[in-house]
Parts: C-alpha cells; sequence; structure tokens
C-alpha cells in the first residue's frame, strides 16, 4: 500500500513509510475529502464547484482541476510523464477516488465495524479500527453541507463498533473490561438503549448486580428527562431477568463451567480409580490439543504424564488405551519435541509387546498407528510397516475413526523418497472423504491439508486455493485456529510462485505469515522456517551473508549456501560435504535442493552425483511446495543445471 488517507479526524495522507504528504492548502484537502466520502462513486467538477463555493466564482472548474493535478502529483510522485494518474482518475466530466479499502482509514474501518467471526478475531479487528479515530470525522470540514450526512453515518458505525467490541468482549467472558467505554458512551450518547443495555449487562456478568440495576434506573431517567421516552423492551426485559437471575443472562462459558464441574464430579464418584481418570485425561487432551497454541503445548505435556503414570501401574492393555486414545490430527513431519514423542513410541513399543494375544485388534492397531506417526521424519522402516500395519488391520474394522488414524500414520511415513506428493495426495482425499461421511471435522482438516500440500507440490494452485478456501471455512466453523497458520503460509507460497509481483510484497507476506508462529505453539514447524522461506524466496541463491543460526534444524543445509554468499569457500565446500542427507519429510526436496545449488556453485561432483539422485523422483515438483510453505522452483530446473555441470 503505497498511500494512506485519512479523514477520521482532520484530513490528511501519509506515504508508505508512514510520512505525512504536504496537500497544500485547505480547498486540496476539501477536494480530496469529498472523493473519499463519495467512496469510489464518480463526483461530476460542476457537484464539486457547488459543494467548494457557496456561489461557485468564474473559473471554479478551473481551479479544481488545479487542485486535482496538485493532488496527483502529491500522491503519486513516482507516476512517470504522461501516464495515466491511478489513485485519482477522470471519468467523464467528474473525478473519483480509486483506492483499495485499506489505503482510506472511513473505508478500512466501516469494513471493521461489518466484519463477521469468532469473538477474538472481531475484537482484535474493532481495537485495530477504532484506533484509527483522530478526532471527528472530516473535522475540518464540520460546517460543510457535503460533509454533514457523511459524518453522521460514520459517528453511527463508531457506536456500532463501540457496541459490538463491548459484546465481544461479554461474549469471551472478558466483562469487566468492556464496562469503562459502555460508561463514557453512555453519557456521550444517553438514547442508545443499546449502549445501556450492553452495560448493565456487563455489570451483572461482572457480579455488579446492584450497579446493573442502578444503570437502568439511570437509562430511565436520560430517555424520560432527555427524550421523554420510555425504556424499550430490551431494556425492560434486561430488568426483569436481572431481578430473577434469569439463567440466560450468564456468560456462554458460566453455563459450560457448571455442567463441567458436575460432569467431573459424577465421573469422580462413578470410576474413581487410577486408570479410567486417565482413559479420560487423554480424552480431554485430544479436545485441547486442537483450541490453539496453549491448548497443544499443554497437551503434549499431559498427554506423556499420562503414558508414564499408566506405565507405572504395569497395565499393558491399560498402557495401550491411554497411548491409542490420543489420535489427534497431524500434519508436520518434525516433531515439536522429540525427546517427548520418543518416549511416548517407546511405551507403545513396550505395550505391544506385553499386550495378551486376545487383545482385541483395534487396540493394537492404535498403538502401531502411534509407532508410525510419532516416528515421523526418521524413515524407519519398523514405523513404515508399523503403519502399514496398522492400516491393514484398520480396513478390516468398521471403525471410521481407526481408519482415518492409520491413514494419518501411513501419511508419515510417505516419504521414503522425495516425489511423492501423488501418493500423499491419495491418501488425503481418502481421510477426507472418510471424515466427511462419518463427521470428524478435525480429520476432514487434516485430509484438505494433505490435499493443498499435494496440489502446491505440483503447482496446481487452483486446486490448492479451493483446499485453503474449504480450510478457513472449516476453521471458522469448528473453531480450529491453528489452521489458519498452514493457509497464510500457503497464500505466501502463492504469492511468492506469482509472476510480476515484487520481491518485496513477497518477503512481506512471508513475514506477515512468521507472525503467526510465536503463538502457535508448533516449534516443531516454526524453529528455522521464516530464514528458510526468505532464503527459498530466491530459489537457494543467498543474495548476502545471514547468520546460519537462524536456520535453525536446517542449518546444515543451508550453510554451504550461506557461506558462498559470505564468500568463504573453503568453509563451504566442507560444509557441503559434512551435511548428511535430509530428513524423509515434507521439506526434504527444499534441503536437497540447496545442496543442490552449493554443489554446482563449488563444482563438487560427488555432491552433484548425490543431489540428482535424491531429487530425480520430484522432477515434477516444485522444491519444498509439498510443504504448502514454501517453494524454491521447478526441481526439474535443478536437474537440468545438474546434468549440464562439467564432471556429471
Amino acid at each position: 500500500m503505497g498511500v494512506f488517507i485519512g479523514v477520521l479526524g482532520p484530513v490528511a495522507a501519509w506515504d508508505a513509510a508512514g510520512s505525512a504528504i504536504a496537500l497544500k492548502g485547505p480547498r486540496h484537502r476539501e477536494v480530496l475529502a469529498r472523493l473519499v466520502a463519495a467512496r469510489g462513486r464518480v463526483v461530476p467538477v460542476e457537484l464539486l464547484a457547488a459543494d467548494l463555493w457557496e456561489d461557485p466564482p468564474e473559473g471554479a472548474i478551473g481551479s479544481i482541476r488545479t487542485f486535482v493535478g496538485a493532488l496527483r502529483r502529491a500522491l503519486e510522485p513516482d507516476r512517470p510523464p504522461r501516464t495515466p494518474p491511478s489513485l485519482i482518475v477522470t471519468v467523464g466530466t467528474g473525478y473519483a477516488l480509486r483506492a483499495e479499502a485499506e489505503a482510506v482509514d472511513a473505508w478500512r474501518f466501516e469494513r471493521a465495524v461489518e466484519a463477521r467471526g469468532r469473538p477474538s478475531a472481531l475484537l482484535a479487528g474493532l481495537d485495530a479500527a477504532l484506533a484509527l479515530w483522530r478526532g471527528p470525522a472530516y473535522s475540518d470540514f464540520a460546517r460543510a453541507s457535503w460533509a454533514e450526512p457523511e459524518r453522521a453515518r460514520l459517528a453511527e458505525l463508531r457506536s456500532r463498533a463501540v457496541e459490538r467490541r463491548a459484546q465481544a468482549l461479554l461474549e469471551l467472558g472478558r466483562a469487566a473490561e468492556a464496562v469503562p467505554d459502555l460508561d463514557a458512551h453512555t453519557r456521550a450518547h444517553p438514547w442508545r438503549e443499546e449502549s445501556w443495555r450492553l452495560l448493565a449487562l456487563a455489570f451483572y456478568r461482572a457480579g455488579r448486580q446492584a450497579d446493573a440495576l442502578a444503570v437502568l434506573r439511570r437509562a430511565r431517567r436520560a430517555l424520560a428527562e432527555e427524550f421523554g421516552l420510555d425504556p424499550g423492551p430490551g431494556l425492560r426485559d434486561l430488568e426483569t431477568d436481572i431481578l430473577r437471575q434469569a439463567a440466560r443472562l450468564d456468560a456462554p462459558g458460566d453455563a459450560a463451567s457448571r455442567v463441567w464441574a458436575s460432569a467431573a464430579a459424577a465421573h469422580d464418584r462413578a470410576a474413581p480409580g487410577a486408570g479410567p481418570r486417565l482413559e479420560a485425561t487423554v480424552g480431554l487432551m485430544r479436545g485441547l490439543a486442537v483450541t490453539g497454541a496453549d491448548g497443544l503445548v499443554a497437551a503434549r505435556e499431559h498427554r506423556a504424564a499420562a503414558v508414564e503414570a499408566a506405565e507405572e501401574l504395569g497395565d499393558a492393555e491399560l498402557t495401550a488405551r491411554v497411548i491409542g486414545a490420543y489420535d489427534v490430527p497431524a500434519i508436520w513431519t518434525r516433531a515439536d519435541d522429540p525427546v517427548q514423542v520418543a518416549g511416548v513410541v517407546a511405551a507403545a513399543e513396550r505395550a505391544l509387546a506385553g499386550l495378551p494375544d486376545d487383545t482385541a485388534p483395534g487396540v493394537r492397531a492404535r498403538l502401531l498407528a502411534t509407532v508410525g506417526l510419532e516416528s515421523r521424519g526418521t524413515g524407519s522402516p519398523r514405523a513404515r510397516a508399523a503403519a502399514l500395519e496398522a492400516e491393514r488391520i484398520a480396513r478390516g474394522l468398521d471403525d471410521p475413526a481407526l481408519l482415518a488414524f492409520a491413514l494419518n500414520a501411513r501419511f508419515m511415513q510417505s516419504f521414503e523418497t522425495t516425489g511423492l506428493s501423488g501418493r500423499r495426495d491419495g491418501i488425503g482425499a481418502e481421510i477426507a472423504a472418510l471424515a466427511v461421511r462419518h463427521g470428524m471435522p478435525t480429520y476432514e482438516v487434516l485430509g484438505r491439508l494433505i490435499g493443498l500440500q499435494s496440489a502446491a507440490a505440483v503447482g496446481d494452485f487452483a486446486r490448492a486455493d479451493r483446499h485453503a478456501a474449504l480450510l478457513d471455512g472449516l476453521a471458522e466453523r469448528h473453531d480450529r485456529p491453528l489452521v489458519t497458520v498452514f493457509t497464510t503460509w500457503y497464500r505466501a507460497l502463492r504469492l511468492a510462485e506469482s509472476p510480476g509481483v515484487p520481491f518485496e510484497e513477497k518477503e512481506a507476506a512471508v513475514y506477515a505469515a512468521s507472525g503467526l508462529l510465536d503463538s502457535a505453539g508448533m516449534p516443531g514447524l516454526s524453529e528455522g522456517l521464516p530464514a528458510l522461506a526468505v532464503l527459498a524466496l530466491r530459489h537457494g541463491h543467498a543474495p548476502e551473508p545471514a547468520d546460519p543460526e537462524d536456520f535453525g534444524p536446517y542449518r546444515p543445509w543451508a550453510l554451504p549456501v550461506l557461506l558462498l554468499a559470505a564468500g568463504r569457500r573453503d568453509e563451504a565446500a566442507l560444509a557441503l560435504r559434512e551435511a548428511p542427507d535430509p530428513p524423509h519429510d515434507l521439506l526434504a526436496e527444499a534441503l536437497w535442493t540447496l545442496l543442490a545449488r552449493a554443489a554446482l556453485e563449488l563444482d563438487d561432483v560427488a555432491a552433484l552425483h548425490r543431489a540428482h539422485a535424491a531429487l530425480r523422483p520430484a522432477a515434477g515438483e516444485l522444491a519444498g511446495a509439498a510443504s504448502g510453505l514454501l517453494s524454491l522452483g521447478p526441481v526439474a530446473v535443478v536437474l537440468a543445471d545438474l546434468e549440464v555441470a562439467p564432471g556429471f
């Protein structure tokens, strides 16, 4: 966004760096303000003249054209001579402002007020929108007749924003935080019954029933004394409900909290033993793992503790049920806590060895699926065999959840060579179909993510876009915030592979996606990814030295390229010789491509052959795009470069 125009306060404009743009005199600012108020519609020059002057002087139209010319030079200073303007355009005998909604504070504000979504997202959006206000709208043209309707409309939108923000806080269980702004708003706008209602409800949910009733009395008095009105049904019904302490006034989580406490107590009375408690705990962890970053971290920790506690009881079948019940779908091929999951895999293997012969096949299949799923990225033949055996057993049982779990393990073990996105696409499609058929939304998310990755791998962005849109819908409908991390990263990849997009815009998209990683609770995904993604934007050609430590677990494969960029050729050659084969995971093609690029620069024949053999199965893919996160360009191009290298 090159220019930002502000009318929520004095009319002003800023450039991309945030510096104020000189708009010359008040008439120039008024022309710009009038075009903003038209919201993209054409304003005939005769109407502009009538709006700027009560009695337009001779030459008014010529003056307006002069004002518009000056505005165009100020707002588009880098526009080449004799090229048409793109911001203030001429249409017939008038002018229109052709700006993006995000480039005008009033337009951005209106879009935020009308937005829909989860309360947390709405609250963040409304906070940002309300922060755009620097004073009354069009404050330097308060007496202009053309501005009056727009000022009134924006003032109404601002009141709605305050009320929607308060409603979001109430839905999030943060009633006390809503009180100060609502109190000020009702005093400034005593005719707004919705503000009074929200303020009374906020007091009530904050445990201040007397204050809630006092607010309603104050509202009744203000409406009667200032407007001669009685309170409407909304306020009257709320007063009755407060006096009755009606359950419908509770915050959304209050009733759930009561049910939770009651159910937990009933469970402890009916099944007080350690085994049932451990199995119930794992059930809670499954739900917790998909709620967001904090929930995911807590779920991992409690799951490991539950497995350890089950083993201490010495019951292999109980341990198997505790391990196998945690069938949380997994999409990323690098563990968040390798030590922790290694402990779970070891416990699963011990449980498998200790199970009686007559153990239900489903219990055994869940242990095998756990071994296959949690041994991700290792290339272990045992893990691959466990995943296949889990799938075989699951297909013989009428248990769709078990089959989805086993297929997830198959997905994690589908990286024995590069270029297997087609195989994974089939797995993802089966998981998604199974999930839709049996109402398993979390597994539908998994299947769609696999489909997105597989489509991106072969550059089928139209199909990947469809998966991304479906995923955003699933995330919204089923409250799966972590899904947004992957769809945002995919769109950064999509932009990176779009021709004609400036590098700075691509880089900005990567940095925006990187901002979601800090709170995602997925170190297996986030560590080193931003640095690798920026390097991928240049298809592995480092333009300048970078800190190898920023690459985290990807350091061994990025290091030769980084050292070459720093002019340290001998060290780069050593780093290339010492680099191990990349892990068998979603970024294998990307890491092999980095090694190939370094081998080409260093004329390392052995490394050339090594990289060529590894990348050849992926000749039809984009290097790294199977991750759905980044791309280093077509593998075919890398292979062609390798094949014409001296000594190949």
